[in-house]
């Protein structure tokens, strides 16, 4: 078969479709300033989908931060990898910084957060290695497993009885190859907004001789006392041996950081081909990174704001009887049942119509008959917003199950 023909198979229901490639199923595109409110296809909209957390991409200060290194610097400095002509201070000192934060002794930052973590799971691990890990985790760490040329080992989502079950199959095969065992899950799961049962794998450790790796994405500057993360809230900093975050949620920037021990991160440092291969994270995301840092220490406001957001949120959808899963976290999943073509137009009917513009998960992300729409709340949204927002939904909650969107045009051309 010809493999371009493939390709176009593959695609599914969207494949059918290809008449609609320039049309409504290109990438949306939302306009304007970065803000609840912004412009898609030229009308204003509410806008719940983007990971801006602690209303951080917007803030004047770090506008101003910014913009002040990008006329100090420009976009190009330093020039070279971090271990040959791109290493400065202010690398050493947010390193510095983000490792005190978390309560780790090193961090070593990262160019991106999906090539980072990919970057350092393939550097931790050989072959004699064993991984154990939870079937939710991200597309970047499952990417970074199919590079993995030793024994992998998939526990049901926080299903820590299973979990248990498969690192006595790892604990096994790693005396026969004299290899360790890590074992790998989530501060915050993204889609469904629940967090990894840390406090329950930490436990394991009196039975098992592993080290625990987190990927903390939107758990970092959300959760903890002091938004240090998601094993801050659970109180099991000091059982987390290599903590991983990205900047493009609470940060509101680009780039990542990994921390743990010394030893570990300075191994990193010298192996990790993604950075060593890879210019160095330019300054201005460096300085900006600075003070996002900085405001998110000293404006734990930022945070609550955030919170009473998630909870004015949360009781509004479930007063109106809609199901959020099993989320403890910002991230809000609203749980509705249909097919793909009644997501696409009940998606449609919200954007056009409601002026609610929200991301859309379906199958295969999700099962079959599932809809998930995934909402991001952030400390600069307000309660009008809130409320607006539980009017459409509860509109398109009724138009789903009176099956006005199984008749669209949307839904029948998809043809399930």
């Amino acid at each position: 078969m010809d493999l371009f023909a493939k390709l176009k198979m593959n695609m599914g229901p969207l494949g059918k479709h290809s008449e609609f490639a320039d049309g409504y199923f290109s990438f949306p595109k939302l306009e304007g300033e970065i803000a609840p409110r912004m412009k898609f296809q030229g009308k204003d909209v509410l806008t719940w989908s983007l990971n801006n957390y602690l209303g951080l991409a917007n803030h004047p200060e770090v506008r101003k931060a910014d913009a002040d290194a990008a006329a100090e610097f420009g976009a190009a400095y330093p020039m070279g990898a971090r271990m040959m002509s791109g290493q400065t201070s202010l690398h050493e000192q947010l390193e510095d910084e983000l490792a005190a934060f978390v309560n780790k002794k090193k961090a070593y930052l990262l160019n991106y957060g999906y090539q980072g973590i990919m970057s350092v799971i393939d550097s931790l691990l050989d072959r004699k290695d064993v991984v154990v890990y939870d079937s939710e985790c991200h597309a970047c760490i499952i990417d970074a497993l199919r590079m993995h040329l030793g024994k992998r080992y998939v526990f049901p989502h926080n299903d820590i009885e299973n979990c248990e079950k498969q690192l006595e199959r790892a604990t096994k095969l790693a005396n026969e190859t004299g290899g360790g065992i890590l074992v790998i899950t989530e501060g915050v799961f993204g889609m469904t907004g629940d967090q990894g049962k840390l406090k329950e794998i930490v436990e394991l450790k009196k039975k098992f001789d592993f080290r625990l790796l987190i990927d903390d994405a939107h758990g970092f500057g959300t959760l903890g006392k002091t938004g240090a993360g998601t094993d801050e809230e659970q109180g099991v900093q000091d059982q987390v041996d290599l903590y991983f975050s990205t900047f493009a949620k609470s940060m509101a920037s680009i780039g990542a950081f990994i921390a743990g021990d010394p030893e570990v991160i300075l191994f990193l440092r010298y192996n990790m081909r993604s950075q060593i291969f890879a210019k160095s994270l330019p300054m201005l995301l460096v300085k900006g990174a600075l003070k996002r840092l900085e405001l998110l220490k000293t404006q734990p406001e930022l945070k609550d704001n955030l919170w009473r957001i998630v909870e004015a949120l949360r009781k509004g959808l479930h007063d109106n009887g809609f199901s959020t899963g099993k989320s403890n976290s910002p991230v809000t999943p609203v749980v509705l049942n249909g097919t793909v073509g009644e997501a696409a137009a009940l998606t449609k009917d919200l954007r056009e119509n409601y002026g609610i513009f929200c991301s859309v998960v379906i199958y295969p992300v999700v099962p079959k008959g599932m809809i998930i729409l995934r909402l991001i709340p952030t400390a600069v949204h307000t309660l009008k917003d809130v409320e607006e927002t539980i009017t459409a939904f509860a509109a398109i909650k009724e138009k789903l199950t009176s099956g006005v969107y199984k008749n669209s045009e949307l839904a029948i051309s998809f043809g399930e």
